[in-house]
């Protein structure tokens, strides 16, 4: 039984303050300066390719196609 409440222990305080501390960590992270453009990509990237196929670098259609 000694093994259960050192464990419980922990988890009640230190596990508690490690995950808190990661929660405020990823809402900083989001919320940083310069991260609104990125979000803003990823939000939209689904729309990308609506009008048209997606090109490749070189500005050709896709050759796996066989077109």
């Amino acid at each position: 039984m000694e093994r259960y409440s050192f464990l419980r222990q922990l988890a009640d305080s230190w596990v508690l303050l490690a995950l808190t501390l990661f929660f405020l960590g990823v809402i900083l992270f989001v919320f940083r300066p310069g991260a609104r453009a990125q979000q803003r990509d990823a939000a939209e990237s689904i729309f990308r390719n609506e009008k048209r196929p997606a090109r490749d670098i070189a500005g050709h259609a896709d050759k796996k196609e066989g077109r």
